[in-house]
């Protein structure tokens, strides 16, 4: 693989964070503040909101650091290493656990939901938890594709 391309997906990787960024920074409080909004009895509702978004943007952001180094190691020709099916590994966590993070906080957005009257927002849960579930196994394909490879090289390295 060429440098440019892994330039292109390194320069993707950025593209896709600074919108999540943006996100977090300004419509996350907002979010917070509108289901207090919603439910003014329950004001508690506000931090539940904020600390299970923040908490999804952790592992988000780490998975795009795994896969920026994963790029890195493609450009330093060591894709067939340990070190490339470490990165799937973490990646794959990352994924497993926002999609944990999002189920257990379905049923706020399921509160917002059902006080606005707005049932899409539900759906918007689902396809980021489903989403998370699909790179999930994605990462785990080639994870175990991978280290398949790297022990069929070893094998070969130790015949010839």
């Amino acid at each position: 693989m060429t440098r440019g391309t892994t330039l292109f997906l390194k320069s993707a990787l950025i593209l896709i964070g600074l919108p999540v960024l943006a996100l977090c920074i300004f419509f996350v409080p907002w979010i917070a503040n509108y289901a207090v909004k919603l439910y003014p009895d329950m004001a508690y509702l506000k931090y539940l909101v904020l600390l299970d978004l923040y908490a999804a943007a952790i592992p988000f952001y780490a998975a795009l650091y795994q896969a920026f180094k994963l790029l890195g190691y493609i450009d330093k020709n060591q894709a067939f290493s340990e070190l490339s099916v470490a990165a799937l590994k973490k990646i794959k966590l990352c994924a497993i656990s926002i999609s944990a993070l999002y189920a257990v906080g379905l049923p706020l957005l399921y509160l917002i939901a059902e006080a606005d009257d707005a049932p899409g927002l539900i759906l918007i849960g689902l396809v980021i938890i489903f989403a998370s579930l699909v790179i999930a196994v994605f990462a785990a394909v080639l994870q175990r594709l991978l280290k398949e490879a790297i022990d069929i090289k070893s094998e070969n390295d130790l015949t010839v």
